[in-house]
């Protein structure tokens, strides 16, 4: 198995594939945002599509793990668990707790608010991990694993995931509009909410290349084009937001 700490990358390719992976970027944005701001069954069906196509890689990962038939189903399991509990919790924020629109209209959070209550903060991860571990860098989490994560970066990744959650907290906004006004308790816990899924976020992105280095592959499939695939792009998200699925959808649902 080839290891990214030691590959030779010919400096040009990263130059000669930006013009397809900024192409590929506009059109994600421009699909996701059109179906978050519709909602209804426009964001219903557009999170289906995304769930259907990281379990296939998933799927795909996994028959490259020489397990057995047994070993494989159990991870087919745990993929239709950990793929829809992340899934129908993106869902349940903007159609509401029953997960699929009433009468083709959202009863969840607004588009805005989703996105900058809850998609921004993961964002911010990536963006303060990226820029504090390339200004810093320092000792790596798991060089075996993902040879480029530095604990610099998973505090910059936290510290930029803690601002948005404390702009939030300071503007009543999306998720902190359950709690009008602040005090320097919940100004602290919008911090801490930050710290907190940075490390979610980091876990899912480190459980992805482990699985990719176990499969002895660089990405979970093509579909994207210079980008890899949904699941490359969406591990964090998924962690995220299936922690959000066990400790806000369920309870909600179990009254």
């Amino acid at each position: 198995m080839a290891d990214d700490s030691v590959r030779v990358r010919d400096p040009r390719a990263g130059v000669s594939d930006l013009p397809v992976r900024l192409a590929s970027a506009i059109v994600m944005l421009v699909i996701a945002g059109g179906a978050l701001w519709l909602g209804g069954w426009f964001w219903t069906g557009f999170v289906a599509l995304l769930a259907l196509g990281i379990l296939w890689e998933w799927n795909r990962l996994v028959s490259r793990f020489g397990a057995s038939n047994f070993t494989e189903a159990a991870w087919f399991f745990g993929g239709v668990v950990y793929i829809g509990g992340a899934a129908l919790a993106m869902m349940a924020l903007r159609n509401g707790a029953g997960f699929l629109p009433v009468n083709g209209q959202s009863l969840g959070y607004a588009p805005v608010e989703v996105l900058i209550g809850y998609i921004l903060p993961i964002i911010a991860v990536d963006a303060g991990a990226y820029f504090a571990g390339r200004a810093i860098g320092g000792p790596k989490i798991a060089p075996r694993i993902s040879p480029s994560k530095t604990w610099a970066g998973l505090g910059g990744g936290a510290l930029a995931a803690g601002l948005v959650a404390l702009g939030n907290e300071l503007a009543d906004f999306g998720p902190a509009a359950a709690s009008p006004g602040y005090d320097t308790v919940s100004l602290a816990l919008a911090l801490a909410a930050g710290g907190l899924i940075a490390v979610m976020a980091q876990t899912g992105d480190f459980f992805e290349s482990w699985m990719k280095r176990r499969a002895g592959m660089k990405d979970s499939s093509n579909l994207i084009p210079g980008h890899g695939g949904l699941f490359d792009r969406l591990d964090g998200f998924l962690a995220v937001f299936f922690v959000l699925f066990v400790f806000a959808v369920v309870p909600t649902l179990l009254g």
